[in-house]
């Protein structure tokens, strides 16, 4: 293995300018892509388990205030981001009419009449699911130009390095296996770190595009949720007025 790393390194070293320079920009995009994929997936295993967790004690809670002070606890989570942006807009909105309105069960807090807050909650919902899936996207789509443009710029360095091996043969005068093959598996590198650099970009892409899509659905239905509740209130309200 040491010997296998030591031939891969004096490969590199014995390559032409060209070949080093694609080495150093495919070895820039493998650590930017590692470093994404591992905060990343953090982040993403984070927002998993804390919506999860919102998730179970939202509807285990006895009213939406304690939801709230609930979701202002798991930070990570971006179902609990929308609930409490939902939650605030719907707090602008409440004017509570009665002590029998702050004991429901379903809320401490109510909407009467006003009809015409459900649309502002819903567009607050909105802004806050966009935001939550702009911030979980952020920096993936360079996985994305990583899996597609490294296996070309290795395939670049291969070119101009079999260019050169054929060259230096030209001024050699000798075609023989032992001139050749130095040449070709140096210029071949490229490509092979190329393709090291794109599989794993390519594969963190789609994991974490996959990741967001779930939680983008949990997000729609949340939402979906949180306005019926709200609608059924706002019924209640006014079935008691």
């Amino acid at each position: 293995m040491v010997a296998e790393s030591t031939d891969f390194i004096q490969m590199i070293g014995n390559a032409g300018l060209i070949v080093k320079l694609v080495m150093l920009i495919l070895l820039f995009f493998s650590i930017t892509s590692w470093t994404i994929i591992i905060i990343k997936y953090r982040y993403i295993r984070n927002a998993f388990r804390e919506s999860l967790a919102f998730s179970e004690s939202f509807w285990s809670s006895r009213n939406l205030a304690e939801a709230f002070a609930n979701a202002k606890q798991l930070r990570s989570s971006p179902v609990a981001n929308i609930f409490r942006t939902g939650y605030q807009e719907l707090k602008k909105f409440s004017k509570p009419q009665s002590p029998a309105e702050l004991k429901s069960s379903v809320s401490m807090v109510s909407l009467g009449s006003q009809f015409e807050g459900i649309s502002n909650i819903t567009r607050a919902l909105r802004r806050s699911s966009n935001t939550e899936i702009t911030k979980m996207t952020q920096l993936v789509p360079f996985l994305a130009t990583a899996g597609s443009t490294t296996p070309f710029i290795g395939l670049f360095g291969t070119v101009w390095g079999i260019m050169s091996a054929f060259h230096g043969i030209g001024q050699s005068g000798s075609a023989s296996l032992a001139v050749v093959a130095p040449g070709i598996s140096e210029a071949l590198v490229a490509t092979a770190a190329g393709l090291a650099v794109a599989i794993p970009s390519v594969i963190g892409y789609n994991f974490f595009m996959q990741k967001i899509r779930v939680i983008d659905t949990e997000m729609q239905s949340f939402s979906a949720d949180f306005l019926n509740i709200v609608e059924r209130d706002i019924l209640r309200a006014k079935g008691n007025s």
